[in-house]
C-alpha cells in the first residue's frame, strides 16, 4: 500500500508491529571544527544507531550537490543506510555548522538557509510509497523553516504513525511558542532538564524536577515524557506514574558528543518493542554511557550493536 493510501485509522497495536520502519526527519550536517569536519546532526545520529540495531530506519532529509552531500551519501551507503528518501538540492548548499574554540569551550554557529530547510513534501511522499511507516522522530531544528516544518506536518498528517520529539533548542533557532504548538499531543517527547526549565517555565512555582516534568506531560497531553539529566541519569514520566534511572558507568569518559542521540535511538526502539519503562531508562543510559567512551557521535561497528541487542532480547525473555 502506497503512503498516500494509508488510513487515518491506524491503530496504535498495528504501528508496533515490528516489521515497521521508523520514519527520522529533519537534518543531516558537518561540525566544522579548525582541524576537522565531522558529519552529523541528532536525525542523522539517530538514524544511523536504529541501523546498527537492525530497524530499518527511513531517514528523510535533504543534501546539497557538493562534495559534502556527495559524502553524506557515501557515508549512509558505506554503512548499508536506505538513501531512497535522500533529497538533492540544486540550489541550497549541506548543512553547516562552524565550530570555534573559546575560553568557556565551544561556540556553534548553525548557518541559516541550507539543503535541510527545504525538505519537500511532494517528493518525500513519492520516495515513502509502499513503506510501512511505525513511528516518525525529529529534532526541532529542522523545524526553522517553513518549508520542512510544512513537510513534516504534511507526512504526520497522511501517515499517522506515533510522533516522537526530541528537543533540541539551538539559539537563535527556537521559538517557544513553535515547539510548546508541536508537542502538544505527541506520543514521546525528550528534552534535558535545562531544556524543561525553558519550555516549562510557566510552572515557575513548581521545584522538583519530577513535578514539573509531570505538569509539562499534563499540560501538553503527552503520552510519554522523557528527561535526560546527564550525570543524575533521566527519568520517563507517562500514565502509570514517574520511572528514574541512574546513570550508567560504560567504562572512561572520552566524549559526550551524541549521547542525547544514542540515549533516543534506544528509547525509541523501546517504544516500538513495548518494552517496560524501567528496562528503555536504562537501555539507553547503558547504550549512551557506552557512546562516551568512544570519540564521536557514531561508530562503525555492527557487531557491537547486534551484541547489545542480543543481551535486551536475552534480559527480555
Amino acid at each position: 500500500m502506497g503512503c498516500t493510501e494509508l488510513e487515518s485509522s491506524t491503530t496504535v497495536d498495528d504501528r508496533h508491529q515490528e516489521d515497521a520502519r521508523p520514519l527520522i526527519f529533519g537534518e543531516v550536517l558537518f561540525d566544522i571544527f579548525p582541524d576537522v569536519a565531522v558529519i552529523g546532526g541528532a536525525p542523522f545520529n539517530v538514524a544511523w544507531h536504529l541501523h546498527g540495531f537492525g530497524l530499518r530506519p527511513v531517514f528523510v532529509s535533504r543534501v546539497g550537490v557538493d562534495s559534502a552531500g556527495e559524502q553524506v551519501l557515501s557515508t549512509m551507503r558505506s554503512w548499508g543506510m536506505d538513501v531512497s528518501c535522500m533529497q538533492i538540492d540544486d540550489t541550497h548548499a549541506t548543512g553547516e555548522v562552524r565550530v570555534e574554540l573559546t575560553g568557556n569551550g565551544h561556540a556553534f554557529d548553525i548557518l541559516p538557509d541550507r539543503a535541510y530547510d527545504y525538505i519537500d513534501a511532494d517528493a518525500a511522499m513519492r520516495s515513502l510509497a509502499g513503506q510501512d511507516i511505525g513511528l516518525i522522530y525529529h529534532g526541532t531544528l529542522a523545524l526553522r523553516s517553513d518549508v520542512s516544518r510544512a513537510s513534516l506536518r504534511l507526512l504526520r498528517n497522511r501517515l499517522s504513525p506515533l510522533h516522537c520529539i526530541d528537543i533540541n533548542l539551538r539559539s537563535p533557532w527556537w521559538q517557544a511558542s513553535e515547539v510548546k504548538s508541536q508537542i502538544d499531543g505527541a506520543t514521546w517527547v525528550k528534552l534535558n532538564d535545562e531544556e524543561l526549565m525553558l519550555i516549562g517555565n510557566d510552572a515557575v512555582d513548581v521545584q522538583p524536577i519530577q513535578q514539573r516534568a509531570r505538569a509539562l506531560r499534563l499540560r501538553h497531553h503527552i503520552d510519554t515524557l522523557i528527561v535526560t539529566r546527564g550525570a543524575q541519569g533521566a527519568l520517563l514520566v507517562d500514565a502509570d506514574g514517574i520511572v528514574e534511572g541512574a546513570a550508567a558507568n560504560a567504562g572512561e569518559l572520552v566524549d559526550t558528543v551524541g549521547a542525547g542521540d544514542a540515549f533516543s535511538a534506544v528509547a525509541l526502539i523501546g517504544l516500538m518493542r513495548r518494552w517496560e519503562a524501567r528496562d528503555t531508562l536504562r537501555r539507553a543510559l547503558e547504550f549512551a554511557a557506552w557512546i562516551c567512551t568512544l570519540r564521536g557521535a557514531v561508530i562503525d561497528a555492527p557487531e557491537r550493536y547486534q551484541q547489545f541487542m542480543r543481551e535486551w532480547e536475552v534480559d527480555q525473555a
